[in-house]
């Protein structure tokens, strides 16, 4: 896949993708998508080839690994998120920016609603994700934690897989899961008001 030259519609489909998957596993997709730059897989625009060093790579693999661990323990991936809401957006907003390289008429304007596009979508997926584990944990049983998890894992390398091989139907997906996530923002905010009711009479 060639993502030096591509069309409005590939680039933005691409970046609302981006930034959903770095709501959800962020370094795990910079270590792919550097991965693939590395061997040729993916032909990166300059604004991306960093992620392909060797340097940054292993940073990427090992946080990756400890990302992966983190998010099979109840309450550790509580902790995770929360800390992680300050770097998933921006990073997310980064990212799609990057991809203004892959146009032929780059503007500073186009990288800014790239990046506006990458950091809400990232925004929707990460506090959709962390919401819903906060809920999950206090339950005492890890299997309901460990089963969410698994189910992101493979909602995201599905996505992935689709964003390096179909940029375009990724974005679709993308759409259709953010709507997903906006649901389940509002059910948890629906809940935690009624929480916050009760508590408020006793």
């Amino acid at each position: 896949m060639n993502w030096t030259n591509l069309e409005l519609s590939q680039v933005l489909a691409l970046a609302a993708a981006l930034g959903f998957a770095s709501g959800f596993r962020l370094y795990a997709l910079l270590f792919v998508i550097g991965l693939a730059g590395y061997f040729d897989w993916l032909a990166l625009p300059d604004s991306m080839k960093l992620l392909a060093h060797p340097v940054i790579l292993a940073i990427t693999g090992v946080l990756t690994i400890v990302e992966f661990l983190a998010d099979k323990i109840p309450a550790v991936d509580s902790l995770w998120d929360s800390v992680h809401t300050f770097i998933r957006l921006p990073a997310g907003a980064v990212l799609a920016a990057s991809l203004a390289g892959s146009l032929i008429n780059d503007s500073a304007i186009v990288a800014t609603a790239l990046a506006l596009i990458g950091g809400t979508f990232a925004a929707t997926s990460h506090f959709a994700k962390a919401g819903a584990r906060v809920t999950i944990n206090t339950s005492p049983e890890p299997a309901s934690n460990w089963a969410a998890s698994v189910g992101e894992d493979v909602t995201w390398l599905g996505l992935v897989w689709l964003i390096v091989q179909h940029p375009l139907i990724a974005g679709v997906l993308t759409l259709v899961l953010a709507i997903l996530c906006l649901w389940v923002i509002r059910k948890l905010w629906c809940a935690l008001r009624r929480l916050w009711k009760r508590t408020a009479t006793t």
